[in-house]
Order: C-alpha cells, then structure tokens, then sequence
C-alpha cells in the first residue's frame, strides 16, 4: 500500500514503474537505489548537515556492530507488541537500521506489514532503499511529510525531530507512535572525555499535546568501543559532533579505546 502523497498539491501520489505522479501532473522519479525524492527545497531550510557517504557508512557499520542492539530489540518487541494494523511509518529513518530490523522482526513472526521510511538526507535514504528492497524509502521532511492523513497505524521516531502535528495528522485516530529519546547519563563517560565540566541529559516530561502516553521502556548498559573508527562513528552520530570545539574533539579522537553508558528510554503513545 502506497500512503504517499505530492508534496507540491497533497494529492494522491500513484506509483507508476520508474516514478511516482499524482492526477494534476506532478512527477517524482524513483531513483535506481529504489527511493523517491519528495523533499521540496523550500521545505529544507538550516535543518540538512553536510553529511557525505564516508559519515554515512561509518554510522551503518557502527550500528551493524551490534552496540545499539539492545534498543534495536526493544523496539521490536515494542512494535509487536502494540502493533494494531500493518501501516508504520519511521519518521527519520536514518540508514534503515531500525527500519529493516522491525520488518525482519514482523517477518519472522508472520504479522503482515507495509512500512515506509522517510528521511531528509537523501544519502541516507540511498543507503536504505539499496540493502531493504520491501520497503519504500523517500527523502523527505518530518516538518512537511508527503504522507496522507491518518493512514499509518504506528509511527516510530528514533532520536528525531518532534513535530506533533505532522505526527498526529498522519497517524489514524488511535494509532501507536513509538519515540526513542536519550535518557540522563547516555553516553556519560564519552562526555567525560570530551568536556571540563560534563552536564547529564534533561529528560523533559512525558506528556505530550494530543497523545495519550502508555508505557516507557528504559534501556541501559555499557558499551567497549575497541577502535577509534568506532569512537569517531559513534561520535558523528550525536548532536555533539556538530557543538564541540576542535581541541575538544582532538581530545575524543587520541584515544584508542572507550567504555560508555548507552542509556535510552522507549515511550509510547497513543493518538487521541
């Protein structure tokens, strides 16, 4: 089932064999990866970091390393478990790590579904559309999602921009979003390294307009990082990378090796 929609008129986007077009003429090529550029220029603003392929791989196998399994399968058990239909949307789906990992996980345990991820880094989205061939993948903005209204039964969001309208506005009346937020002391010890005078994370309250919240799912445990390419991949994927000062980072990037707490909270809620 395709749920997207034309970013230029809203209307209804028809998947043809090499492009997506809508009734007033709007056409969208699928790129040779398999993902669809629905990101409007007007619509990316300050909000797309410069991040080239080398970024984008090391992130990839950083991940595909297994150090963020622990909330990968937290939220495929999340996802099973308060899946109520077959229509999830991964609202900044990155390189598809998680992306795939809840299609496998739906897979292996026979639950139909039809799962679209969206991200504003078209090199992310390549990346995603080359390895996940089930599932349609698009370059797009969570601000201005090309998505039709209440058409996804579960929206996940994984360390991602929050836009409660947009959310609300495509999930059904009912619907499950899923939202991973870094909890207080997630990636302390790396902090540590890097800064005089540390600072935990504020984790701000869990009501949010518009949804009702369920449950949360604290995730928590510690990390060896063995190689400074992991140091560094895992470094570019924080909002640190693009706030700290060069003699900072030189200070992250001398060492060989790192220890670090991954502490994460899975919330979920409903659409009310």
């Amino acid at each position: 089932m395709n749920i997207f929609n034309c970013p230029v008129c809203g209307k209804e986007l028809i998947k043809a064999e090499h492009s997506y077009k809508c009734s007033s003429g709007h056409s969208f090529d699928i790129a040779k990866s398999g993902y669809v550029n629905l990101l409007l220029s007007k619509h990316i603003g300050k909000a797309v970091h410069g991040d080239n392929k080398l970024m984008v791989q090391a992130r990839r196998d950083f991940l595909e390393k297994g150090y963020y399994s622990g909330l990968k399968d937290g939220l495929c058990e999340m996802v099973v478990r308060h899946l109520d239909g077959d229509c999830i949307l991964d609202a900044g789906c990155g390189e598809g790590y998680y992306t795939g990992a809840i299609f496998d996980k739906l897979e292996s345990a026979n639950i139909d579904n039809n799962i679209t991820g969206i991200d504003i880094s078209k090199i992310a989205v390549e990346f995603a559309s080359k390895r996940y061939k089930n599932i349609s993948f698009a370059a797009a903005s969570v601000f201005h999602m090309p998505i039709a209204d209440s058409s996804c039964d579960m929206l996940v969001t994984l360390f991602s921009p929050y836009c409660g309208e947009e959310f609300q506005r495509v999930l059904r009346t009912g619907g499950i979003m899923i939202m991973a937020i870094p909890s207080e002391e997630h990636l302390w010890e790396m902090k540590e390294k890097i800064y005089d005078i540390p600072y935990k994370n504020q984790v701000k309250p869990y009501e949010l307009d518009g949804f009702g919240f369920i449950e949360k799912k604290h995730i928590r445990y510690v990390i060896d990082l063995d190689s400074p390419e992991d140091i560094r991949a895992l470094f570019s994927m924080t909002p640190y990378y693009y706030r700290t000062g060069k003699l900072q980072q030189e200070r992250l990037y001398a060492l060989d090796k790192l220890s670090t707490t991954v502490d994460f909270e899975l919330l979920v809620y409903r659409n009310i």
